[in-house]
């Protein structure tokens, strides 16, 4: 398929950044989207408010964000 970006590394994704793309996902397939299209819009919003995936940092620990 021409044009399909691949699927990028989403290890350092935390569990409550999973369950947020979920729920955008599921908000995008409310209004008719592809699954596929969703899964795709739904990252790329999660993507856009975080600044990708990143890992949680210990206890007082500034992220700079």
């Amino acid at each position: 398929m021409e044009g399909v970006i691949g699927q990028g590394d989403k290890s350092t994704y935390t569990d409550q950044q999973r369950r947020q793309v979920k729920s955008i996902e599921e908000g995008y397939a409310l209004c008719d989207v592809a699954e596929e299209e969703a899964k795709r819009r739904a990252w790329s919003t999660k993507n856009k408010t975080s600044g990708g995936g990143y890992k949680s940092t210990p206890a007082g620990k500034s992220t700079g964000r």
